[in-house]
């Protein structure tokens, strides 16, 4: 993002998305290995033969085949999509605007400029407000509602967003477009520690 930036542009803030829904994820990626592990020692003890007498000895390594499958499968099929999405998901807050990245080998970009922000609001589900994370809206004069999901620390990312606000210098132009989106960008920029602010930012409200 460093790199992307325009004279006299700073970074307040990155983050990522509030990983909750990687919860599932990380319960089958732990979840499935042991049970894989249980039916593969549970075969080669010679149970299957014992409980179901039609399936001979010799079904012992396509079950251990199919158990090394299956885990895999889950794998790479259920746990890994949830974890690029999350790790390709930043929003990152300057003093001129806010850029929602999404993707990691297709990048797709939601740039709105500070300037032509006309309100700002935080919806949160009930879970949401157990987990301090929400939905920010942010509404333009004339492009309408652009909605950043699941933003940890919704409120706080707010009052950084007003603060910066509030920090433009008079007359600043919005410009022709507060929102830009596209794909194919590159970043090899680490990002920071949710809520890592710059030397000298705003304090906590």
């Amino acid at each position: 993002m460093r790199r992307d930036l325009v004279p006299g542009e700073q970074v307040i803030t990155t983050t990522r998305p509030q990983p909750r829904k990687l919860a599932g994820p990380a319960a089958a990626f732990i979840a499935s290995p042991a049970a894989g592990a249980f039916v593969s020692a549970w075969a080669t003890r010679g149970e299957a033969t014992r409980l179901m007498p039609a399936v001979s000895a010799g079904w012992t390594p396509w079950i251990l085949l199919g158990c090394i499958l299956a885990v895999a499968w889950i794998w790479l099929a259920y746990c890994l999509p949830p974890l690029m999405r999350w790790q390709g998901t930043r929003f990152t807050l300057t003093n001129r605007r806010i850029v929602a990245r999404y993707g990691m080998m297709r990048r797709r970009d939601v740039q709105v400029n500070l300037a032509s922000i006309r309100n700002v609001t935080v919806h949160q589900t009930v879970l949401q407000r157990i987990l301090r994370s929400g939905n920010i809206s942010l509404e333009t004069g004339y492009q309408g509602v652009v909605t950043i999901q699941d933003v940890p620390e919704a409120a706080r990312f707010r009052d950084f967003v007003l603060d910066a606000m509030d920090e433009l210098p008079e007359g600043t132009d919005p410009g022709a477009d507060g929102t830009v989106g596209h794909t194919g960008m590159s970043d090899h920029t680490e990002p920071a520690m949710p809520w890592e602010l710059r030397e000298g930012g705003h304090d906590e409200r």
